[in-house]
């Protein structure tokens, strides 16, 4: 998929460099018993109505597409590529030539409409866009979209992979971020890189585009008071860098080890 600078007829198309998505399906809405409505909170607790994570807010109204599970097994044929409003990954709408159904799955790079993709426990070719457990590929390959038996978990973001690194009791996996993790042998993967490759070599152009994509303004700490941050007033000289609450950041770990043993 190819890049589109815009003209600059005006300051915020001056910069503003698009992808040019004229090989996705135009209507996003056929097959509708694969939608459902989204409701958005914004941020904010559904019980209390308290702000629960910063800078969320407006947007426009999204639909949820239903993926199919990881654990399905479907010979289909690829139908069009789609665009996801919930995910910077396309959507791949296939039809089973099994069950004489429609299913929708997270595209990879270099596959097009009319390709045949094949999902089994038990594969003897191994192509761009096929699915199976993690036991069956090769070591070495490229995969994205590992996923249990109903979650995905890793490599599901636009141009993201990983690689299958070893094969004992457990599989090890380098992750994008060059983390090393290893998950059971039983988990699903999908061969390939996803799709979208080139998301990161966009540019917004101005503030209403980010509005309109559910994100609001973030305001530096030492901008503010001091009764809103512990930066404010411009005082924040000889501290450490802080949350609003107080809480060390830039550098200390996020994440807890046990998650990924």
């Amino acid at each position: 998929m190819n890049l589109k600078k815009k003209i600059a007829t005006t300051s915020s198309l001056r910069h503003q460099v698009n992808l040019q998505k004229n090989v996705l399906l135009k209507k996003n809405n056929i097959i509708k018993y694969l939608i459902r409505g989204v409701k958005f909170h914004n941020g904010r607790s559904s019980r209390t109505g308290s702000i629960t994570t910063r800078h969320k807010g407006g947007g426009c109204k999204k639909n949820l597409h239903i993926l199919s599970l990881p654990k399905d097994s479907y010979l289909s044929l690829c139908i069009a590529h789609m665009y996801n409003a919930n995910q910077n990954a396309f959507l791949m709408l296939n039809f089973d030539l099994i069950t004489k159904k429609f299913k929708k799955t997270i595209s990879s790079i270099n596959t097009f409409p009319g390709s045949i993709f094949l999902s089994s426990f038990s594969l003897s070719e191994y192509f761009i866009g096929y699915k199976t457990i993690l036991q069956n590929i090769p070591i070495g390959t490229i995969v994205h979209s590992i996923s249990s038996n109903y979650k995905s978990k890793y490599g599901t973001s636009a141009g993201s992979f990983c690689q299958l690194l070893e094969i004992k009791k457990k599989c090890k996996l380098r992750l994008p971020s060059g983390l090393i993790v290893s998950i059971k042998k039983n988990f699903f993967a999908t061969i390939g890189v996803t799709s979208n490759l080139k998301l990161n070599l966009t540019f917004v152009g101005k503030a209403g585009r980010s509005r309109l994509n559910n994100i609001r303004p973030s305001v530096r700490g030492i901008a503010m008071n001091p009764v809103d941050h512990p930066h404010g007033g411009k005082s924040n000289g000889g501290m450490p860098p802080v949350t609003p609450w107080g809480i060390p950041t830039r550098g200390k770990p996020t994440v807890k080890k046990s998650k990924y043993e």
